[in-house]
């Protein structure tokens, strides 16, 4: 099973969100801790991948060889990328 780690600015998003996005977005991460290669699309542009939870999109780095899936970014989808 994978770790979740924040970067500041994504927990601090997170934590001003309203409670039951906030509930969603830290049920699916959890989904994700398990086998985050289901959950989790490849980005292209840049190095990491993308979590869609409603019109939020979270983008992690996965470092896979000490099984971490670092959050970079939390944000409404027409302005995360």
């Amino acid at each position: 099973m994978y770790e979740i780690l924040f970067d500041k600015r994504a927990l601090n998003f997170l934590n001003k969100l309203e409670h039951k996005i906030k509930h969603r977005i830290w049920n699916k991460l959890q989904d994700c801790k398990k086998e985050p290669f289901y959950y989790l699309k490849h980005l292209t542009q840049i190095k990491g991948y993308k979590l869609r939870v409603g019109d939020y999109r979270i983008i992690i780095d996965v470092q896979d060889k000490i099984k971490v899936l670092y959050v970079l970014k939390i944000d409404k989808r027409e302005r995360v990328y």
